[in-house]
């Protein structure tokens, strides 16, 4: 048996989500279409022809769902705001009934007693600002911090942390360069102008919500725990250090350093030119931080190998290297489970760039749930206990060495739509019946109760 561990006083415990993977209500009370919508109904980009439509109800289930979160012991709920409910058109007049929503959401919380973390953008682009570019496109930069200031001014004085963007690499790679989310694009070229507007938006709304008055302003990303197949091998440290750049360095460099690295400015010289990187941008994406949201899931090994295929459009310009297929258990993902590597990678992130605090904002497991026997009450997952038991001493023990880290949020509350996978990979630790939208907490949910009640393990 393991040893008992205890976190900090003060460590913040909650579950986060998203709006498009949980809200439903697409065409209630004004919504208008983002690129999720339009891409869910293209033939065979999502699992099934699944869509957002409906997901779990939340949108008129949510006091259900605030009373299981209090039930849980939370004391933080982070949530993301679906720009198309906000302004419909990506631009122009803010529309109340969009607002209201998160009005009463927001209130809901605060009479449960949880704090209530705000992300901007979970990746549900209005459909108009992707007809008219994307974020390949200055424009929707803009617009982003337009809507950022009038989130804020109706939700402002009860939320105190706000998130600008929740994992920009997927939105850029994975929307622009090989086109298994949303908008479904494949261009190098555009992924790395969405890069830098993604950036860019995020450092205008960080500017517009600190003269607003916000005191906590963050940004969540999904940094890649890079590491060489053979760390004595010259070629596989050569890949490593180039899949870092690509899916970190490009981001944590401007944020925290103020600059873009310039072997990744390089390496995008082979693709485009830079000429959407314009005076002053830099500055602008390296507004200052109070949090740093970090999602971890898997690690990543690479190897140099001069016949392989390399990471595609995910990661343009890599071939000649192998992305090593996970060895060990995986999740129903098929990601490998490593949590040493949210060790080392915490402890890189402290170590490479000017202090800032760190909360894990994202981690967890989708696997197989299946309801007990005839315990018809029980959800059983066993493997996703193991799995967060283990994320969790992993970050104890980065704490320990040292690590600024806040807060731990579980992904996530609810099964819900998995992006391209639909409704077939399960990560919630509430088990939701889809046809019927009955919750029932798995034992993780109960596993999760008995951790934050003790602050440990």
């Amino acid at each position: 048996m393991e040893a008992s561990v205890r976190f900090p006083d003060g460590f913040l415990w909650g579950a986060a989500t998203a709006a498009y993977q949980i809200e439903g209500a697409a065409h209630d009370d004004g919504r208008g279409p983002s690129i999720w919508d339009t891409f869910s109904r293209t033939p065979g980009k999502v699992h099934a022809g699944h869509t957002g439509d409906v997901a779990c109800d939340h949108y008129h289930r949510y006091p259900q769902d605030v009373a299981l979160m209090a039930e849980l012991g939370l004391q933080a709920y982070r949530f993301s705001v679906s720009w198309p409910r906000i302004q419909p058109d990506g631009a122009g007049p803010v529309n109340p009934r969009g607002l209201d929503f998160y009005d009463r959401l927001v209130d809901a919380l605060h009479g449960r007693g949880i704090d209530p973390i705000v992300t901007l953008y979970h990746w549900d682009l209005p459909q108009s600002l992707e007809d008219r570019g994307g974020w390949p496109n200055r424009e929707t930069a803009e617009r982003f911090a337009e809507y950022a200031v009038a989130v804020h001014a109706r939700l402002g004085d009860r939320v105190g942390t706000w998130t600008t963007l929740n994992e920009p690499w997927c939105s850029a790679y994975l929307g622009y360069g090989n086109g298994v989310h949303a908008p479904g694009r494949q261009d190098p070229a555009d992924t790395f102008a969405a890069v830098h507007h993604l950036l860019l938006g995020h450092g205008l709304a960080g500017r517009a919500l600190r003269a607003a008055g916000v005191d906590t302003l963050g940004i969540t990303l999904n940094p890649a725990a890079v590491f060489p197949a053979d760390p004595d091998s010259a070629a596989d440290l050569a890949a490593a250090h180039l899949v870092d750049g690509l899916h970190n360095r490009i981001f944590y460099d401007p944020l925290l350093l103020g600059r873009y690295p310039e072997d990744v400015l390089a390496h995008i010289d082979r693709f485009t030119d830079t000429a959407f990187l314009q005076d002053g941008d830099e500055k602008i994406i390296n507004e200052p931080l109070d949090l740093l949201g970090i999602n971890y899931y898997a690690p990543t090994y690479v190897a140099g190998r001069p016949d392989a295929a390399g990471g595609g459009g995910a990661y343009p310009g890599t071939e000649g290297i192998e992305f090593k297929a996970p060895t060990g258990p995986v999740t129903d993902m098929g990601w490998m489970i490593e949590p040493a590597g949210l060790t080392r990678l915490l402890e890189r992130i402290a170590r490479d760039y000017p202090p800032v605090p760190l909360m894990i904002t994202e981690n967890g497991a989708a696997f197989a749930d299946k309801f007990g026997g005839d315990e018809r009450d029980r959800v059983p997952d066993a493997d996703r206990i193991s799995y967060l038991d283990g994320h969790l001493r992993a970050v104890h023990e980065a704490i320990a060495r040292g690590v600024d880290l806040r807060g731990y949020l579980v992904w996530s509350l609810l099964d819900n739509f998995e992006w391209a996978e639909g409704y077939r990979k399960r990560f919630g630790i509430i088990h939701v019946d889809y046809q019927t939208q009955r919750r029932v907490p798995k034992d993780s949910a109960l596993w999760y109760q008995d951790v934050i009640r003790r602050n440990g393990l």
